[in-house]
C-alpha cells in the first residue's frame, strides 16, 4: 500500500474534496484537468495545490474517502436485530441500489479504469468494497445460523451467493445502459427473488434442498 501522503487539511479542504470528487468520478484520473477541479471546488489553482502537492495525490486522496464512505454503510448490515425474513430484502436492497446507483458506478468504472496505473488503488477498493461487503454478510449469516433461522454450511459462499443474486440483470444493465434504463418494478422484481431464492435454499422452513446435477 502506498506510504501517507502529503495532503495538507486546512478549512476549505473539503471543499476541495468535493470538487476534485466530483470531477474524478465524472472523467476519471487522465480525463479530469486541475482547471477543471479548481472550476468546481469554486477556489483558485494556488488554493488547490496548497493541499495537494499534485493530482496523483488528490485522486489517492478522494478514492480513499470514497471507499470510507463503502466501509460506514457496510458496517450497518450486522447491527439489525430483526428475523431473517426482515432483514435480508433490506440488506439485499442496500446492495442492488448501491450497484445500479450513479455513485456506485462511477466509483467502480473509476476502479477498474485506473487499476493499471494505481494497481495499490484496485487492491485497496476490493478490500474496501466487495471483500468487506463480503465479510459484514459472514458475520450476519452466521449469527442466522446460531440464532437457528438459517441453515448454511459454507458461510463464505453464501455471501457470495447473496452478492451475486442481488446484482443479477440489474448491474451490468445499468452499467452500458446507464442507471436510467433500471425502474423500481425492476428492481423490486429482481430484490423479491433474491430473497426468495436465498431463503428457499439456506432457510428452515423445511423446505427439501435442491439437488445438483452430477
Amino acid at each position: 500500500m502506498p506510504k501517507a501522503l502529503p495532503v495538507t487539511r486546512g478549512r476549505k479542504f473539503l471543499q476541495v474534496l468535493e470538487g476534485a470528487r466530483t470531477i474524478f468520478l465524472r472523467d476519471g484520473f487522465e480525463g479530469a484537468s486541475v482547471d477543471d477541479i479548481a472550476r468546481e471546488a469554486g477556489v483558485s489553482k494556488a488554493t488547490l495545490y496548497s493541499y495537494f502537492p499534485d493530482k496523483r495525490v488528490m485522486f489517492i486522496e478522494v478514492f480513499r474517502s470514497e471507499l470510507a464512505r463503502e466501509a460506514a454503510d457496510a458496517s450497518a448490515l450486522v447491527e439489525v436485530d430483526l428475523p431473517v425474513e426482515q432483514v435480508l430484502p433490506f440488506i439485499v436492497q442496500i446492495i442492488s441500489a448501491h450497484m445500479v446507483s450513479e455513485f456506485g458506478l462511477r466509483i467502480y468504472r473509476v476502479s477498474v479504469g485506473e487499476a493499471e496505473r494505481f494497481p495499490s488503488l484496485a487492491e485497496e477498493y476490493y478490500e474496501a468494497g466487495p471483500v468487506l461487503l463480503r465479510q459484514q454478510l459472514i458475520t450476519y449469516l452466521e449469527k442466522c445460523v446460531r440464532q437457528g433461522e438459517l441453515r448454511i454450511p459454507d458461510l463464505s459462499l453464501a455471501a457470495d451467493q447473496l452478492i451475486e443474486l442481488a446484482r443479477v440483470t440489474v448491474h451490468d444493465r445499468a452499467l452500458f445502459l446507464g442507471p436510467q434504463s433500471i425502474d423500481k418494478d425492476m428492481l423490486r422484481k429482481v430484490n423479491r427473488s433474491a430473497v426468495d431464492m436465498f431463503l428457499a435454499y439456506y432457510g428452515t422452513g423445511g423446505r427439501p434442498a435442491v439437488a445438483l446435477v452430477e
